[in-house]
Order: C-alpha cells, then sequence, then structure tokens
C-alpha cells in the first residue's frame, strides 16, 4: 500500500482551516484511518496540531514554520503531521486540549501536541515560534529533541504517555463513585454570589484585567438570582456586562455583531474574529436584558447582530456559517478599525464626520496600532450641547454618517469567511433568531425556521436517526456529537414556543431520543460527549465544564427538561436528576466553572412556569405580555383547541397518551385560555392572560 503520508492531503478536504495548510510543504494529514495507520506501520510519532480558520496565532505558525522547508523536512522524516479543524473535531480539541491544561495550565490554539503512534500524548503546548523566543523554546529545536528522544528514551516518552492517558481518563471519562445530592433552589444564590465577587464594577466583566470574554451563562445566573431574590446588585452587575459589551471594542459598531473577546480590561480593543455561537449567545443575554429593563439599546443591538447574521453568515439555503477572520490583507483588525482622515472621506458631511469621530472616539492617536476600534466615548447629550443641536438631530447625523462609514468600509477587503455549516452552532443561532422572533419582529422567527429546514435537509438522517456534524459545499462529514443533537434540540424546542409548530416539537423528541440512545450511560448516570456508535479514542470525554460555549451536558439536561413535559414515559427528567446527582459535588464545589450545569440543577430544583395556551392561534396582544415580561425557566406549551386536532399531534410526536401539560387543559367559553401551572399546582382556566401571568407571583419558587 502506497504511504499516504508522502504528500500533503489537504487539498482534498472541504475544511476551509485545512485547506489553508494545503500548500505548505510539510506532509499534512487528515485525522483518519489511513495517517493513523501509517503512524503504527512507521512506528514514529504523531504530531497534532488543532486549530481553525480564523485563528490569529494558527496563521503566525504556518507562516513562521510550516511554510518553512527546513521545518518540512524535519516533520515529514520523523512524524507524521496531522491537522485538525477543532470546529470540525470538537473531540479530539477537548481530549488534548485537557492534558494541555492538567500539565502546562494552559490552553489555545494553536494547540501543538506530540502523540504515540496509538494517539497518547507525551508533549504538549500551543504557539511555538520557530526559533527560541524568551522563554518560549524553538519549534525546530522541539521537533529535533523529541525526535531524539523517541529513538533513544522511547520507554521514558511510552510511560509518560501511558500516566497522561490515565490522567485524561480520570479527568474526562471518569465519575464518582456515589453521586451526591442535587444541589437546592438556594445553590442559585451561592452561584450568583461568586460571580459577584469576581465581577470588575469599574469596567465591567469579570477578572481585574484583560482579556475578557463574554460570559453569558453568569449573566444568565444573575437575572435569575435578581428575578427570584429582588436582589439588585445581581441585576446591576448582569447590566453592567451588557453595557459594557455593547460600548465598547467587543462590539461592530459600524456593521453590527460581535467580536470574539477584547484582550484589555476596559473592552477597548477586540482580537477581531467573528464566531456564529459568540454572537448567537450574546444576542440571547440581551434579548434577557430587554425583558428585565425594556431598555431599547439592548433591542437595537439585537436586531442590528441580527442583520449582520442575515448579511454576512448566512447561506442562500438559510443555514448559518462559522466564522469570518481576524485578519484581511494579512493584517489584523484591517477591516474594522478608522483613522479621523478616513472616516472623513468616507462622510459627505463635515459635521456629520465630526460628530461621528466624537461619538465613537476616533483620536489622532487611535487606540489600535495608530488606528481606532471604535467605541462609544461621548454621550448623545455632551456632542448635542456641543453643536447645539437637539439629541433627536444629533442621533440622525449620526445614523447617515453610520451608514456612509459602513458603505465605505464595503470597498475594503474582506476578512476570510468559513463556510461550514455546524450542527450545534445552527442550533445556538437558531435559538436566538426564534426568541429574537418572539420577543422582537416575526421576521426572526422565519430566519430561524429556514435555518432549521436547512440542518434537516442536509446534516439529519431520518432513517437511521443520526445526526452529522458539518456541511461544507454539499460535502457532509462527521458523526454528530452531543454538542449537535443538545444545541439543535434546543433551537428547536424555542421554535415550537416562538410558532406553535408541532413539527419543531416533534423533531425536538427525535434529537432527545437520540441523545438517549447514543449519548447516555445508565451504569454511570451521566451524558458522554461522543456517541457510543462513534471513532474510539483514547479515552471517551464529558464536557460538563463551560469552554467558549455552553456545557453540552447542561443544554442535553435543558432539553431533556422541556421534552419531559410532552414525553414523561421516556424518563427524560429522571435522567437530568441523575447526570445532576452525579456530578452535583463539581456543581457545587465550582458553579461559575459549571454554570449551565448549575441552571440546569435549579430548574430540576424549582421547576417551570408551565404556561400552556389553548388556542389555534395565540393572540397578539398575549404573545406582547408574554414576550415583555422576564420569566425564568418559562415552558410555553401551545396546543391545538380541538381533540381531534390534538389527536393528530399526538400522533406526529410518536405519543401514546395525551401528556399532563395538555390532559384536560381546554377551552373555555370556547376563547383561547391560558393554564398557569408550576410543580402540580395550577391556575384555574383563564381567558385574561395579565390574570394568568398574576399566577406566576403566587407559583414562585421558596428562596
Amino acid at each position: 500500500m502506497d504511504d499516504p503520508t508522502g504528500r500533503n492531503r489537504l487539498s482534498e478536504e472541504e475544511s476551509p482551516y485545512l485547506r489553508q495548510h494545503a500548500d505548505n510543504p510539510v506532509n499534512w494529514q487528515p485525522w483518519d484511518d489511513d495517517a493513523l495507520s501509517a503512524a503504527r506501520e512507521r512506528d514514529v510519532p504523531i504530531f497534532l496540531s488543532i486549530g481553525y480558520s480564523a485563528c490569529h496565532w494558527c496563521h503566525v505558525m504556518e507562516e513562521e514554520s510550516f511554510e518553512d522547508e527546513q521545518v518540512a523536512e524535519l516533520m515529514n522524516e520523523q512524524f507524521v503531521p496531522i491537522k485538525v479543524d477543532r470546529e470540525e473535531r470538537p473531540d479530539l480539541d477537548r481530549i488534548y486540549q485537557t492534558i494541555g491544561q492538567l500539565v502546562t495550565a494552559h490552553g489555545g490554539w494553536p494547540l501543538s501536541v506530540w502523540l504515540t503512534p496509538q494517539g497518547k500524548p507525551f508533549y504538549v503546548g500551543t504557539y511555538f515560534p520557530k526559533e527560541p523566543r524568551g522563554q518560549m523554546p524553538g519549534f525546530l529545536d522541539l521537533l529535533d529533541n523529541i525526535s531524539h528522544s523517541w529513538e533513544h528514551d522511547r520507554e521514558e516518552m511510552e510511560n509518560r504517555a501511558t500516566q497522561w492517558t490515565a490522567a485524561l481518563t480520570d479527568e474526562l471519562e471518569s465519575v464518582p463513585d456515589q453521586p451526591g445530592e442535587a444541589p437546592g433552589s438556594d445553590h442559585l444564590e451561592s452561584a450568583a454570589n461568586a460571580a459577584l465577587r469576581g465581577a470588575d464594577r469599574e469596567y465591567g466583566g469579570f477578572g481585574s484585567s484583560g482579556p475578557k470574554f463574554p460570559q453569558t451563562t453568569r449573566l444568565d445566573l444573575l437575572f435569575r438570582a435578581a428575578e427570584r431574590t429582588g436582589r439588585d446588585a445581581y441585576r446591576e452587575v448582569a447590566l453592567e456586562n451588557l453595557d459594557a459589551m455593547i460600548s465598547g471594542g467587543l462590539y461592530d459598531h459600524a456593521g453590527g455583531g460581535f467580536h470574539r473577546y477584547v484582550v484589555d480590561q476596559t473592552w477597548t480593543v477586540p482580537h477581531f474574529e467573528k464566531m456564529l455561537y459568540d454572537n448567537a449567545e450574546i444576542s440571547r443575554a440581551l434579548l434577557a436584558g430587554y425583558q428585565v429593563t425594556g431598555n431599547e439599546r439592548y433591542a437595537d443591538v439585537v436586531r442590528e447582530t441580527f442583520e449582520f447574521v442575515s448579511r454576512e453568515l448566512t447561506h442562500d439555503e438559510g443555514g448559518f456559517f462559522s466564522t469570518l477572520d481576524a485578519q484581511s490583507e494579512g493584517e489584523e483588525g484591517k477591516f474594522y478599525v478608522w483613522t479621523r482622515a478616513q472616516v472623513r472621506d468616507a462622510v459627505s458631511d463635515e459635521q456629520a464626520a465630526n460628530i461621528f469621530i466624537d461619538r465613537f472616539g476616533v483620536t489622532k492617536r487611535g487606540n489600535f496600532e495608530g488606528t481606532t476600534v471604535l467605541g462609544l466615548a461621548k454621550s448623545i447629550e455632551a456632542i448635542a450641547e456641543k453643536y447645539d443641536l437637539s439629541e433627536a438631530e444629533v442621533e440622525e447625523q449620526i445614523d447617515l454618517a453610520r451608514e456612509q462609514v459602513f458603505e465605505a468600509r464595503s470597498e475594503r477587503v474582506r476578512p476570510a469567511r468559513d463556510e461550514k455549516v455546524l450542527a450545534s452552532w445552527n442550533g445556538m443561532m437558531i435559538s436566538a433568531f426564534a426568541e429574537g422572533g418572539f420577543i422582537l419582529e416575526d421576521q426572526y422567527t422565519d430566519t430561524a425556521e429556514r435555518a432549521l429546514a436547512f440542518v434537516r435537509r442536509h446534516l439529519w438522517d431520518e432513517e437511521t436517526q443520526t445526526l452529522s456534524r458539518r456541511y461544507k459545499d454539499g460535502d457532509v462529514k462527521g458523526d454528530g456529537y452531543l454538542e449537535d443533537y443538545a444545541f439543535l434540540g434546543r433551537g428547536a424546542v424555542s421554535l415550537y414556543q416562538a410558532t406553535g409548530d408541532v413539527a419543531h416539537l416533534a423533531f425536538a423528541l427525535q434529537l432527545a431520543r437520540a441523545i438517549d440512545r447514543e449519548f447516555w450511560d445508565d451504569e454511570r448516570g451521566t451524558l458522554y460527549f461522543t456517541p457510543e456508535s462513534g471513532e474510539a479514542l483514547v479515552t471517551r470525554p464529558q464536557e460538563l465544564g463551560d469552554q467558549s460555549t455552553p456545557s453540552s451536558v447542561g443544554v442535553a439536561l435543558d432539553l431533556f427538561q422541556s421534552l419531559a413535559h410532552f414525553a414523561p414515559a421516556e424518563n427524560f427528567a429522571e435522567k437530568a436528576e441523575r447526570v445532576v446527582e452525579t456530578h452535583s459535588a463539581k456543581i457545587q464545589a465550582n458553579p461559575l466553572q459549571y454554570g449551565t450545569l448549575a441552571l440546569a440543577a435549579d430548574r430540576l430544583a424549582t421547576g417551570d412556569l408551565e404556561v400552556t395556551v389553548v388556542a389555534d392561534v395565540l393572540p397578539e396582544t398575549w404573545r406582547e405580555h408574554i414576550a415583555g415580561t422576564y420569566v425564568p425557566s418559562l415552558l410555553l406549551s401551545r396546543r391545538p383547541a380541538t381533540e381531534t386536532a390534538l389527536e393528530a399531534w399526538l400522533g406526529e410526536l410518536s405519543l401514546e397518551e395525551v401528556p399532563p401539560i395538555w390532559a384536560e387543559r381546554t377551552q373555555k367559553a370556547e376563547k383561547p385560555t391560558v393554564y398557569v401551572c408550576r410543580s402540580f399546582t395550577c391556575s384555574p382556566p383563564q381567558t385574561d392572560i395579565e390574570e394568568a401571568l398574576s399566577w406566576a407571583e403566587q407559583l414562585r419558587p421558596d428562596t
């Protein structure tokens, strides 16, 4: 058999990240059976490099090392070099990032790992320069030293690999010998207090320095705790975070949408890549903030973000693309930053240009390499006073200038776009658009439905009831992971609540049943990240903690709890409770690291507020009232008005009996009727939505 490692095989891959390396002199391999078999046959280590298309330091390491002939010669002779797109293979990324954290206390991308031919890690790091720099060893020296050690100290390398793999299994796969007691409703306040202690009350965010990342799960914890306890500090910290994210450089003030994170304490300069998942989760947090405060600024930023996603991250058929790069023309941030001269060239009216410069802080010195990342610098009121204009006139001038700045920016060389359509990230964005459609405007619900239809058409196999991970230009690749099923299932539930279309609820049930079949381990009482029928790796990971996205286990439990109301015979609620009990010690010891699990535990402890509407169409005034009210753990259940229509729904859901959330809940006087329930206590049937929701106060969980 020909040795596949004799050439670079990445041109055969669809991943934009892998294709970026297809012309390297390194004989890169994808992670597949051919590459792994070749490593075993040649009996040489694997050099595994994990990154993604928008990763800045991945580009740097490529330019310094992977495009270098000397480096390539050594890699090709002494190793099997494998490139992995972390967005396509989050399982591999989770495993090998974990060993990086355990060994070096650091992680990130590019991740550089040396493995035995069996895939066991024995050396790990992130970015390495070609030559030594400061405290960082040079990549060339590392390659040479590791090759020498493999040849002359093989036993030591193998022993280390065995020890590290055992540590990985203990960290990722194992569960406690004995389950604990599920946290009670008081645990939410403990988690919120932990978030409060870490809050930066001067600049917003968490921590006393940069970098700062969106921490949307913490905001969810704080909003829920504020609603339950009435404590102002929780609400204030959550809103300070939202204000920081939408005022500084994290937000794209010219074109909408959010960058990945900021590098400083003051939220001034971002790392300029834009990820689909950040724009989904931040939008959901802003929608919650809008419900809490009625602040139209939050709603406007959501609208602008949705416009950005629709314009720049949406496939013609409706699915959502993954990322925009941080670089254009080889420079990070070049597409997004401004000088005063550039603003004045772009804006036709001199006063409007000056107002724009004042509003967004475009200074002579700039705040990023001589240019300015836009951020809100002066208030409308202060600008109105300076120019002797009304506030309405100032806003009109800003809108005019922003439009022209945006038009001028559209002529620049755009950052590259990664056009992978990932099931999990689409699920997150579907939830955001569905919630936005219910709370703001119907058009967003239509966008969510188109995206869900795209994913079902291209990634869901109706016959096998399985989900694939990625779609790219007609090519489908990879088994779906827990996050794919869980996030997409949550998106389908969000759409059912927004539209009342039972087809979305039916699909969510299909996904939950697949989770039960492929990811649930009844003996250990947990959910694994990889499917039972999937590829066997050095360990089978669980994703319990929040990463750059919420914990897939936590979101799966959220899905289980929603669907338990409709399919009680499938024991979704019992399985959710078992997972929380299994991992109770971790949740209680570190509720911020396991924030999504902590929220799932709180939902179990307090129960959902079930709002069952019996009507063929949800009255618009009812929608407005429900949408304008912040109610944590609200489950809006729609059911048809007639028993005949309900029977048809049961058939579509593959249910033999009417579930309790619909049973004996009929219309009163042939009018739209609503029932409000929590923990088996219900209001009388109501035809007035305000009267019905007044029961929510009486059914509040104990604090």
